[in-house]
């Protein structure tokens, strides 16, 4: 990745904004708490708000600087919320979530790298489990096909330009 998000990160606090209101739309309609993994959280824009809903949040980035910030929130508030640094080609998250949410971190690889890790990371869903992607609009459709080619069929429930969201047929 060319960008140093941690040069960003250092010197901006909430860099990236305000959460993803299509998340946290979905995330309204939620009747128990789950375990959610982000996928390229930054300074836990999305992940933050998460866990103050009372979900269990794993976050995964690249950015130590992101990290710091996210879990030091996370501590001072006492949130259920773990960050990991990682590079996401070669990460491999423990057990198994309800929710992947990836957003807008998959268009920063190459295509191999991109498909890749989604499908790599598409294991690590229950049965029953969602898929909240959100990427660039003409990555989308080769991103699809990562689903496709999953052993488990797909269920899209909200599919709009850059924004996918699918559940994982139980």
């Amino acid at each position: 990745m060319a960008y140093d998000y941690d040069a960003l990160y250092r010197e901006t606090p909430n860099a990236l904004g305000r959460p993803n209101a299509d998340v946290a739309a979905f995330l309204d309609h939620l009747h128990r708490p789950v375990r959610l993994l982000d996928i390229g959280c930054g300074q836990g824009r999305d992940a933050l708000p998460i866990a103050r809903r009372g979900h269990a949040v794993v976050g995964v980035d690249l950015s130590e600087a992101g990290i710091s910030d996210m879990v030091a929130a996370a501590e001072a508030e006492g949130l259920d919320l773990t960050g990991q640094v990682a590079d996401l080609r070669d990460y491999r998250p423990d057990g198994l979530f309800d929710i992947l949410l990836v957003d807008r971190t998959l268009h920063m690889l190459d295509t191999g790298a991109r498909h890749a890790v989604l499908g790599r990371m598409l294991t690590h869903l229950r049965r029953g489990g969602w898929l909240l992607l959100l990427d660039e609009r003409s990555n989308m459709l080769g991103l699809e096909r990562v689903l496709d080619s999953h052993a488990a069929p797909w269920r899209a429930l909200r599919r709009k330009g850059g924004l996918l969201f699918a559940q994982l047929d139980r």
